[in-house]
């Protein structure tokens, strides 16, 4: 557990074809099921300070024990740390965040920000907000917080529930 920002909730994986990658994690790594919305639009998105309203991506979620996997695809050419991520060091993919789900989102980020974190990007989806703490000294180190709303907290002990007896059918469904 980080004593700065708490438990690590999910590990965040930059690519650049999210069908791809599910099939990876459910052919070689035995994880799923995924849970697939192809086509996310963030309503108010802000990236280094500027909006960029209607970032686009295609977001999976599955979970190996307790730890949630988020495989991100970019879909538009909008600003962003995802596409920042991509273009370094040749074209990479890969462990782009973690994220941490704290109870009290303002309290920890009112302390990041304190601390000397910069805010990269932040938002709003599925009902709460986020924020990418600019952290990255080595590559997944970036931190993302993420607001614990209601519906949040129902659907991450969703997709963890699915993941405890999968037996490795329906492997994509749509979230």
């Amino acid at each position: 557990m980080s004593r700065l920002f708490g438990p690590l909730r999910q590990m965040g994986f930059v690519v650049r074809d999210v069908e791809k990658a599910m099939r990876h994690w459910v052919e070689v790594c035995g994880v799923g099921p995924w849970f697939h919305a192809r086509d996310a639009v963030l309503p108010d998105f802000t990236y280094r300070g500027a909006r960029h309203d209607g970032l686009r991506l295609s977001v999976a979620f599955a979970n190996s024990g307790d730890v949630q996997i988020e495989l991100i695809q970019q879909l538009c050419g909008t600003p962003s740390m995802f596409r920042d991520f991509l273009a370094e060091g040749g074209g990479r993919e890969g462990l782009q965040h973690w994220a941490a789900w704290p109870e009290d989102y303002d309290s920890l980020y009112r302390r990041a920000v304190a601390g000397g974190c910069t805010v990269g990007q932040e938002g709003t989806l599925g009902g709460g907000r986020f924020a990418y703490l600019a952290t990255e000294g080595h590559p997944g180190t970036v931190v993302e917080i993420v607001e614990r709303t209601p519906a949040r907290r129902s659907r991450a002990e969703s997709i963890r529930a699915a993941a405890l007896d999968w037996d490795g059918s329906d492997p994509v469904r749509p979230f």
